[in-house]
């Protein structure tokens, strides 16, 4: 990765009230294209809060989420700032794609149906097309054999990967994965993390709200580790993990175990 790349996301100053509770209290970091980025915590801390803003599934109260030098969040016409609208947002969704604890995969078609779905019906790409690129997807998270299954006949974490293929389906620069392997089976979660290790490894920028700290250990870049809403300590995993430096990250990854 390229230190003097500037950063593909900018978070500055976003904060989050939800139900008059403050829940994202100033958050900043920046993410270089290609990184994986770790953002870790116990329950409630914000993370998924965060997870949502940087798609704009949650619009932050106040601060700025920048992506490739623009603040998504806003949209200047004639010299006046204003929100951006759901379809300008989409856009913006095309290029970061997210993937959530529930598979949220359509109960009715197929792995290969559920990864043209999108593709084909938001990018209006030629269909032939994108069912050659999502077999190829298939076989990327060795499901080739899985690809007629419904959601029911699949396990988890065959779930899990179908749903990751169908976010690589859109050709997305970015992804988010918000805690993806949490609602698995030990045994099935290697399979997940077995995949998000290759998308690492092939230069896919990344940031996951994870527990598994031997996947951040091995995987990610750079670890935030959140605490009531506020980022509490960050770096290398490899010296924060090691050297937690506050009793709150000290006392979080007592409780987390691999």
């Amino acid at each position: 990765m390229d230190a003097d790349k500037p950063p593909i996301l900018e978070v500055h100053g976003v904060t989050k009230r939800l139900g008059g509770v403050d829940i994202l209290k100033g958050i900043n970091f920046k993410v270089k294209a290609g990184s994986v980025l770790a953002i870790i915590g116990a329950s409630g801390s914000g993370k998924s809060t965060l997870l949502r803003c940087l798609n704009m599934l949650v619009q932050p109260d106040d601060g700025q989420i920048v992506w490739q030098g623009r603040d998504i969040g806003w949209v200047t016409v004639n010299g006046r700032p204003r929100r951006a609208t759901e379809r300008e947002l989409l856009r913006y969704r095309l290029e970061v794609g997210m993937v959530f604890q529930s598979f949220n995969l359509f109960p009715h078609m197929t792995a290969l149906q559920n990864i043209v779905e999108a593709p084909v019906m938001v990018q209006r790409r030629p269909r032939p097309q994108v069912v050659l690129e999502a077999e190829a997807l298939l076989a990327k998270v060795q499901l080739s054999h899985r690809a007629h299954a419904f959601p029911h006949q699949m396990s988890g974490g065959e779930q899990q990967r179908v749903a990751i293929a169908r976010a690589l389906a859109m050709k997305p620069n970015a992804l988010l994965f918000d805690e993806v392997t949490s609602a698995l089976d030990p045994e099935l979660k290697g399979e997940v993390l077995a995949v998000m290790r290759q998308l690492a490894g092939e230069g896919m920028t990344m940031i996951s709200v994870s527990h598994e700290m031997g996947f951040v250990r091995q995987v990610a870049d750079h670890v935030i580790f959140m605490h009531k809403g506020r980022v509490c300590e960050e770096g290398d995993p490899k010296i924060v993990l090691e050297q937690p430096q506050t009793p709150e990250l000290k006392s979080f990854l007592q409780k987390v175990t691999d």
